[in-house]
């Protein structure tokens, strides 16, 4: 892990600039509402819509058939699996240039009538909007957001007018855009509606078996639906291609109101009536269980142009918290940690309640110890003996869960072997114990790492090897992958898988943007599909393993920060990705 990369805050500041310059300009050139109608006005249209049953116009509008009736300037534009908000695509547009990157469909409508125009969108400046209505032309937008966002606004067409171009666009400079569920709601222009239709809201949502951090749901399956997006007091948490689904993350003792809405190419159903749940009482509050598929996240404890985080707001998508990082001291193998003021903490006080309240919730938090510039070194009886006697009283004073081993200097398997042992016997069973080592690490069982993993596999929660910053590597089948490729991430994780780690001990690490690590990103729908070949069998690349392993622990990501500075983008395409494992 990196603690060094720095960010350019000059350059932001500069970005920010003109993003502020370009907002302004935007809101003196687009309408972000049409004017108010005439008592008059409004009956007649009412009148006229009547005559016709209202229908979604637009065409393609959930992308699942790809840009088919879209057409997106300067090539701009493509289907993605994900994020998605419905279905199984949505549309990601990217900004170059001087280009906005606008994607626009011609719609049908009818002379003197009132459509009501939505989509869901992601990203930052994203718009929505209508021209050539022969009335007035309307827009409206958001300054940026990391999840789903709805956008609407209406237009009333004219007289003579038999079509209107509906359009999406981002804005200069900025990242790419998202958007999904298309609605040009209104009377039939002619074109007729999407072949397929909306599916109807989901019947017969129903609750079952509840534990203090999670609930079984399930619901009545529609034949039109491609798939089902569940929602928590208003929020999306879950997406699910059948009709049940587990939602993780949930505090105990605690009420909450769940929903579902079924999805297909036309779009999103409205939200099922409301099920009630509350979760009972946890044996202690975030001990250290770790649920069967989980998501690992690093927690930078400095700053280094990452997006500054307390742990408060990290995403409730990450199940395991690794601080980072433990510190050396003078004595060999014993460790120590400085809350760095960088984080922007009141006291240690404070720190510590954020600890506590995360526990609560259902997480884990453990101390990381070594990342890239650690020099912690277990070498001898006595460094070990250090090693758990101070990891121990720091998960005594914080409250920590348990330790993370991220050693990219080298490790001796015999001592810390010893070490890891002596740290679990004071701190008990429900210790939680990880793991990130580099490829070049887990290559062969005779590695010192791969070594340490199966010595202490009794006592092992997850290996989270790192699948960036390597360069090429083999895979289990002894072919050579480079990395960035689902290839390279399913062939190297069966060389753990068929070496001697349960599968509930191996996920997958990776940076959660371009800026955490030097080499070896990979967009989150590649992990997803990943994870998809290693539990299911499906999404896989040229490697194919010869078996399934449905109790894959889950994935990881450097960092929380990181994913924070982009918007979430990580967390929130592979959390559910792996909450959602079979």
């Amino acid at each position: 892990m990196d603690r060094a990369r720095q960010g350019r805050p000059g350059v932001r500041r500069r970005i920010g600039a003109a993003i502020a310059v370009g907002a302004a300009a935007a809101l003196g050139v687009t309408g972000l509402a049409a004017p108010a109608q005439s008592a008059d006005a409004k009956a007649a249209v009412g009148t006229a819509s009547a005559k016709a049953a209202d229908v979604n116009v637009a065409k393609n509008a959930g992308f699942e058939a790809d840009l088919s009736n879209w057409t997106c300037a300067a090539n701009s534009g493509a289907a993605v699996t994900s994020p998605v908000h419905g279905g199984a695509k949505a549309l990601k547009a990217t900004p170059s240039g001087q280009g906005t990157a606008e994607c626009s469909q011609i719609v049908a409508v009818k002379p003197n009538s009132t459509y009501k125009l939505s989509s869901w969108v992601q990203g930052s400046y994203t718009y929505l909007g209508a021209r050539g209505t022969g009335t007035t032309d309307v827009s409206t937008w958001t300054p940026g957001t990391s999840s789903w966002q709805q956008l609407s606004t209406s237009f009333t067409t004219g007289a003579n007018t038999t079509s209107v171009t509906v359009y999406t666009h981002g804005w200069y400079g900025q990242s790419a855009y998202y958007v999904d569920d298309v609605s040009v709601f209104g009377p039939d222009g002619g074109g007729g509606p999407d072949p397929v239709e909306i599916p109807p809201v989901p019947a017969g949502l129903t609750a079952g078996t509840a534990t203090p951090t999670s609930v079984d749901l399930s619901w009545t399956p529609s034949n039109t639906a491609t798939g089902y997006t569940v929602y928590r007091d208003g929020t999306k948490v879950a997406s699910a291609s059948g009709a049940s689904t587990t939602v993780t993350g949930l505090t105990p003792e605690t009420t909450y109101s769940f929903q579902v809405s079924a999805s297909n190419a036309a779009g999103e159903s409205a939200k099922s009536s409301a099920v009630s749940v509350r979760t009972p009482k946890g044996d202690g509050g975030g001990d250290g269980t770790v649920p069967r598929h989980a998501v690992t996240g690093y927690w930078q404890n400095f700053n280094n142009g990452a997006t500054v985080q307390k742990l408060r707001d990290v995403s409730s998508q990450y199940d395991i918290i690794a601080v980072s990082f433990a510190d050396a001291t003078t004595t060999p193998g014993q460790i120590t940690f400085n809350l760095d003021p960088a984080v922007g903490y009141a006291s240690v006080a404070d720190f510590k309640a954020d600890i506590a309240a995360k526990k609560a919730a259902g997480k884990s938090v453990i101390l990381s110890v070594g990342g890239e510039k650690g020099t912690i070194s277990v070498n001898s009886d006595a460094s070990a003996t250090a090693f758990a006697n101070s990891a121990y009283a720091l998960m005594q004073e914080y409250g920590f869960n348990g330790v993370d081993i991220d050693l990219e200097n080298g490790l001796n398997p015999t001592y810390m072997t010893k070490a890891l042992r002596q740290l679990s016997a004071k701190a008990g069973p429900k210790m939680v114990l990880t793991m990130a080592p580099q490829t070049i690490d887990m290559q062969s069982t005779s590695g010192g790492y791969f070594q340490t993993a199966l010595n202490v596999k009794d006592i092992l929660t997850v290996v989270n090897m790192q699948y960036y910053n390597s360069g090429s590597m083999l895979g289990c089948d002894g072919k050579v992958y480079s990395q960035g490729s689902v290839d390279f991430l399913t062939a190297l994780a069966c060389i753990q898988l068929e070496g001697g780690l349960d599968p509930s001990q191996v996920g997958i690490g990776v940076p959660a943007s371009t800026r955490g690590a030097g080499s070896g990103y990979v967009a989150p729908s590649i992990v997803n599909n990943a994870l998809d070949c290693l539990t299911r069998g499906t999404g896989c690349g040229s490697f194919k393993p010869s078996k399934t392993y449905p109790s894959l622990r889950g994935a990881m990501t450097w960092s929380t920060n990181w994913d924070a500075t982009a918007g979430n983008a990580w967390s929130n395409a592979v959390g559910p990705k792996v909450h959602s494992l079979p």
